[in-house]
């Protein structure tokens, strides 16, 4: 969920790809703890260690051995994630069609086509809000890949990047043996909105196909839950307050699902008395600007989670929920309302509500 971070004169997303990744460790940090009790009592493993510019943690209640080669597994598919989605490694798959010319095609890995197909479906039914070809505005408004000063950038400048964006230009080819993109306009893709949770959901599945069906993965946030926590009950995932020094707003408890929070309020810049967010309506090419302060998400896997996370904090809070209502989707948000926070929450959310803490 949204966790607090320091200010600065600019404070960075802690979001999947950001500056931080420049320094990545590829090193895993893992931590086995046994929690010893009666024999026939379950193995409780828990693993954490750094990724994607930004920190993870699992835990896993497990009934029967672990796989000896787990960890190694999850990195593997946490690498192979990491190199086809980055835009801050330039051997990535995304920074290799970024350099494409037009009329070019790339050969793409299932990872990368499925991201693409996650991205396409919410990019379709939120109108376009979401949109990952916003690459060249990310970059303009300094928020992206490219270090640049924090300004605000001109009518004629955004105009032009906007000319760039076009998601619906992009041709996806899936053959017997190989998928591919054809680049037919000069497209810059920023697939960070969805591929942290499909990292999430990428780990959930390895865990599933081993035969550990009780686990919590977490990524910089984004969550995916199945079955019962240590102590035999659903796991609890906290909602915080869309502040630097967050309180917990909601508790959920779920026993299968994926929540994602996106917000405004850690990753901007001011100028001139302005406040300008990371998150760039793509229709507008400027920053959001409105009272919606953070979403949160509830969906049965997390790529689609944090794809509409991102989607609805750029639509603002009234047609987030009229939308989130007539999708069926469980959305919780906290709209801003002077020096406080009102919530205000879709149809389908109402069994998550419980108590405000």
């Amino acid at each position: 969920m949204i966790l607090a971070a320091n200010m600065g004169s600019k404070i960075r997303k802690d979001c999947c790809y950001h500056r931080a990744s420049l320094r990545f460790l590829a090193l895993l940090t893992v931590l086995l703890l046994v929690i010893s009790g009666c024999d026939s009592g379950p193995e409780i493993v828990t693993l954490s260690g750094n990724k994607f510019g930004t920190t993870y943690r699992i835990t896993i209640v497990a009934d029967q051995p672990v796989p000896k080669n787990l960890v190694s597994m999850i990195d593997a598919q946490l690498n192979a994630i990491d190199q086809s989605m980055s835009t801050y490694k330039s051997a990535s798959e995304i920074s290799h069609f970024n350099r494409l010319g037009v009329g070019s095609s790339l050969s793409i890995s299932e990872e990368f086509f499925e991201v693409l197909q996650v991205a396409r479906s919410v990019w379709q039914a939120s109108g376009g809000a979401l949109d990952p070809s916003v690459g060249p505005l990310v970059n303009l408004w300094g928020f992206g890949s490219e270090s640049i000063t924090d300004i605000v950038p001109s009518q004629a400048a955004i105009a032009s990047a906007k000319a760039q964006l076009g998601f619906d230009t992009l041709v996806v080819e899936r053959g017997v043996n190989d998928i591919s993109v054809l680049k037919t306009k000069s497209l810059q893709l920023d697939m960070s909105a969805v591929a942290k949770g499909y990292a999430v959901d990428v780990v959930a599945n390895l865990l599933e196909m081993n035969a550990l069906p009780d686990y919590l993965v977490e990524i910089g946030g984004e969550t995916r839950v199945s079955g019962h926590n240590p102590s035999g009950q659903p796991w609890r995932l906290a909602i915080e307050t869309p502040m630097l020094n967050s309180e917990v707003e909601r508790i959920l408890s779920l026993v299968s699902g994926a929540v994602a929070t996106s917000g405004d309020y850690r990753n901007y810049f001011e100028r001139d008395g302005e406040r300008y967010s990371h998150i760039i309506d793509p229709r507008t090419g400027y920053p959001i600007n409105h009272k919606l302060a953070s979403v949160t998400v509830v969906a049965d896997n997390c790529a689609l989670a944090d794809a509409w996370a991102t989607a609805f904090m750029i639509l603002g809070e009234q047609r987030s929920l009229d939308l989130a209502n007539q999708l069926h989707l469980p959305i919780f948000m906290l709209i801003r309302d002077g020096g406080a926070f009102k919530p205000l929450y879709s149809d389908t959310f109402e069994p998550y509500l419980g108590a405000p803490q």
